[in-house]
């Protein structure tokens, strides 16, 4: 378990210039994706868990290795398969013959960093183990709660629903995801380079940037930005307007409210501000939101298909007044 960082440091230590070298740690290995790297990074700032969305091949695995190396923490990676049982992640409670006394043997989860890796090919089952620990930092297994180390996060990766041998996540479980990032393809500049340099650095070159009790005491800092009232019922009209949205049969949830909150705060600290503004909000509501948001049943094939649920709230971006 990481100890958080004595209380004698002083957090401007680590803030911001070690968040901007933590960004270029990560960009090393991520070329041509500086907003992805940076709400990865404004996810493990904010205490959230993070998705990675994206066909195979642009980057989604490497991304998450070298999120979880760039800390000095315990990280472990679990390939999601078809056959993969709750207890191994969660681990299981044995018989000791010498002792004679059942012991719990701890799971994968027990780290700092977990990468869950194609984790919609896993059943339900398997995806609902996490749910517990995702939410409350901790797991009950035969009636006994274990507590999980800090700091805790969740890195999972998924194919697009439409590939085969997937299990698409439910609702529940897209919820506990603070952000979800799509990686996309490279622009024709950065994969130029990236051809012409051949191979480059590995997720496991990736050395640590921050010890585990100056991310800690980070995230700690996220909580003293400051948010302004007028920001803050900005903030609801947005979430309020999906709950209302003719196109949604789901809207974002309280937890979500929270999470755009929480996002919006570490955004400005990556930024080096000490202060939320209407931006940070408006680039993280897709991110945060978009996840956790259903297309209603009326909505028409042709919106399902071209508009998904970004569209329908980069509408209700557009709606709502802007506090000046």
């Amino acid at each position: 378990m990481v100890e958080t960082a004595p209380a004698d440091r002083q957090a401007t230590q680590v803030t911001p210039a070690r968040l901007k070298d933590l960004e270029a740690a990560l960009t090393r290995v991520i070329r041509g994706k500086p907003e992805a790297v940076r709400l990865s990074v404004v996810c493990l700032l904010a205490r959230g868990h993070l998705l990675i969305e994206d066909v195979p091949g642009v980057g989604k695995t490497t991304l998450a290795q070298s999120l979880a190396r760039s800390v000095d923490g315990r990280f472990h990676r679990l390939q999601f398969t078809a056959d993969m049982l709750p207890g191994d992640i969660l681990g299981v409670t044995v018989y000791n013959a010498h002792a004679r006394e059942f012991e719990f043997k701890p799971g994968p989860v027990f780290t700092n960093f977990l990468l869950a890796d194609e984790i919609n090919r896993g059943t339900p089952k398997t995806q609902s183990a996490l749910l517990e620990a995702m939410n409350e930092s901790q797991v009950t297994i035969d009636g006994r709660s274990h507590e999980l180390s800090r700091p805790f996060m969740v890195i999972a990766t998924q194919n697009p629903a439409e590939y085969h041998g997937t299990y698409p996540l439910p609702e529940s479980q897209l919820d506990r995801f603070l952000l979800r990032l799509r990686m996309g393809y490279p622009d024709q500049t950065s994969e130029r380079e990236i051809l012409k340099r051949g191979a480059l650095p590995a997720a496991a070159d990736v050395q640590p940037v921050l010890t585990g009790g100056e991310l800690i005491e980070l995230q700690g800092r996220v909580d003293q930005v400051r948010v302004d009232d007028s920001l803050l019922e900005y903030l609801l009209a947005i979430v309020e307007r999906t709950r209302q949205n003719e196109a949604l049969s789901l809207g974002v949830s309280p937890r979500g409210a929270q999470a755009l909150y929480r996002a919006s705060q570490a955004l400005a600290l990556v930024e080096g501000r000490a202060f939320v503004t209407p931006d940070d909000i408006k680039r993280l509501a897709i991110p945060v939101c978009a996840h956790r948001v259903m297309l209603g049943s009326r909505t028409g094939l042709q919106q399902r298909a071209t508009g998904a649920p970004e569209r329908v709230i980069e509408e209700i971006l557009a709606r709502v007044e802007v506090p000046r």
